[in-house]
């Protein structure tokens, strides 16, 4: 069956809506983001609250990251059957709610239970967020806008940094889970101002959900190998973020503001690397570029964990999530463009947090290596071997730069790179 031509926008409203989407997921991903980067902070004080150790306060971080494949599952399928917008908008309500909530637990138990449900709904906004973002957007500007979406994970770490500096010192670590039921808001400017996809709404007419689950089966290698570069890809990411201000603290010996400072600039580098290297892969590719962002962070390790001094330690601190950054400013495009069609709303977002839930157990690796070692080289040996891996299976992967969204036919039409037979 012939999908309907698309609906037609004048120049200006089409450009309007582009923009509005771009800005809805946006915030929509820094929101969560600075939601779940406020916990990062907080490992040793609420630990002293109830009276637990960092290792056991980290599993937090470890429970959000292990439910958020539930969220991506949900709510995906909700977004390939009602479209974008409305999955949107409860998930966001969703998991501002339950940020709230966390403020407000009474044990750690409690704390840990609001983690897990805080998960869920951090794991669906992303694959919803970057599909809506990915099909209202011109092909050619993919990379970049990819960038700019995907960046909204290190604005949010920066916010969470700034709130820490300004807040945490004058009204303790509840307050810091108040400040993250702000998010709701978001939902308003996404009901007025942003407008359903229209790639979805011409595979929608004719979604057959018998067809639909054939679909996700006949793609399961495809599925697999986007689960492993996912895991990789969050490796990487919560390799290098997640424990690094008690890395600052704890070993460097540095204030709570110096940490916050330190982080803020961390995340400025973070977003220029993704807007950067996710314009590098529009011009020469995406998996080159995220080679080559991945393979400079190695050779960073040493400046970034081992710094003599203060003024390099923020040298190290930007050019590492410059690098880390930019090789995931490419990934929102990157995966929605090899994700079929009528499966895009579930695809990308269930295969990345699959991914997650790999990765989950970053941090308290992490903080276990830091038993027997320094946390500075728990830290840098644990980069160095998820980055060479993330390399390898970048390498090993298929690419779709610039394919089209929209028509049925792009679901079997074959990558413009070449790409390893398993995993067409």
């Amino acid at each position: 069956m012939r999908a309907p031509p698309m609906p037609e926008l004048n120049p200006a409203a089409e450009r309007s809506n582009q923009r509005n989407a771009v800005i809805a997921c946006f915030l929509g991903w820094t929101l969560d983001a600075f939601d779940f980067f406020i916990l990062t902070f907080l490992l040793a004080p609420i630990g002293k609250d109830f009276h637990k150790s960092i290792p056991e306060i980290a599993l937090a971080i470890t429970a959000s990251l292990a439910t958020r494949p539930i969220g991506a599952f949900i709510f995906g399928l909700l977004a390939d059957r009602y479209g974008r917008r409305l999955p949107l908008m409860l998930d966001v309500l969703f998991y501002s709610a339950v940020e709230v909530a966390s403020g407000f637990a009474p044990s750690y138990s409690a704390f840990l239970v609001l983690r897990l449900l805080y998960g869920i709904g951090m794991g669906g906004e992303w694959g919803v967020g970057a599909s809506l973002a990915m099909e209202s957007v011109p092909a050619k500007w993919r990379g970049i806008l990819s960038g700019v979406l995907q960046e909204g994970y290190a604005f949010g770490y920066l916010l969470a940094a700034v709130a820490y500096w300004l807040v945490f010192p004058h009204f303790g670590w509840r307050a810091m889970f108040f400040i993250g039921g702000l998010p709701a808001l978001l939902t308003l400017f996404i009901r007025s101002k942003v407008k359903e996809s229209a790639a979805w709404k011409a595979t929608s007419a004719h979604m057959d959900w018998s067809a639909y689950l054939g679909s996700i089966l006949r793609n399961w290698k495809r599925f697999a190998y986007l689960v492993l570069l996912m895991a990789l890809m969050n490796f990487i990411s919560h390799g290098t973020q997640d424990f690094y201000p008690t890395f600052l603290q704890s070993q460097r010996g540095y204030s709570p503001r110096t940490t916050a400072l330190i982080t803020v600039l961390s995340m400025i580098g973070a977003i220029a690397g993704g807007m950067l290297v996710g314009l590098y892969s529009d011009r020469r590719g995406r998996r080159r570029a995220m080679i080559g962002a991945a393979l400079f962070a190695v050779a960073l390790i040493p400046l970034w964990i081992a710094a003599p001094n203060f003024p390099l330690i923020l040298v190290g601190a930007f050019l590492m999530q410059f690098m880390v950054q930019g090789a995931w400013g490419v990934i929102p495009a990157h995966i929605n463009e090899l994700s079929p069609d009528t499966l895009r709303g579930f695809f990308p977002g269930f295969a990345y947090q699959i991914g997650v839930l790999f990765a989950a157990s970053s941090a308290y690796l992490e903080a276990i290596m830091g038993k027997r070692m320094s946390y500075g080289h728990a830290m840098g040996i644990f980069a160095a071997i998820v980055l060479i891996g993330g390399v390898v299976v970048i390498a090993l992967g298929p690419e779709a730069h610039g394919i089209a969204f929209g028509g049925t036919k792009a679901e079997h039409s074959p990558s413009p790179s070449p790409a390893p037979k398993g995993f067409s």
